[in-house]
């Protein structure tokens, strides 16, 4: 079962779940590429360049599979990254602000970085998420259907 199901009450559901994108691994295949590239004329250096670029990889595969976001009717809950794992659990009233931003590629191949301002101060960025736009159109409509007219 995944964590962010886990924390769930009997009464709760998620409504919309988001995932980081295989984008994450993009960095970590480059630097496989360049050390290979390099390996003929850089020897040791480049070598050590690949293993680099393995042991990346590897951190951002698991990082891929293990993140999860879950929005419910009344809270947000993040659980992202790897080996530092940032875990959230933000009711929906707390949450002062919801934004997200999308660079060249990441509007390209659909991810982005969201950021979740709550508390008044506290703030929160999770990066390489899919579809970033449609999960802030989801958690500002969660938060104005709690809210009192």
């Amino acid at each position: 079962m995944n964590s962010i199901d886990s924390r769930l009450t009997t009464d709760e559901s998620i409504i919309y779940r988001a995932k980081c994108h295989w984008a994450i691994l993009l960095g970590p295949m480059l630097v496989i590429i360049i050390g290979g590239l390099a390996l003929g004329s850089q020897g040791y250096h480049a070598m050590a360049l690949i293993a680099f670029g393995f042991v990346w990889g590897v951190s951002s595969y698991i990082s891929l599979c293990k993140s999860d976001i879950g929005l419910t009717r009344s809270r947000l809950l993040i659980n992202a990254g790897f080996p530092v794992i940032k875990s959230y659990d933000i009711p929906l009233n707390k949450i002062t602000g919801v934004d997200s931003y999308q660079p060249t590629l990441g509007s390209m191949l659909n991810f982005g970085k969201i950021i979740v301002v709550f508390n008044g101060k506290e703030k929160s960025a999770i990066r390489f998420v899919s579809s970033p736009a449609e999960f802030v159109k989801e958690v500002r409509q969660q938060i104005t259907a709690l809210s009192p007219s």
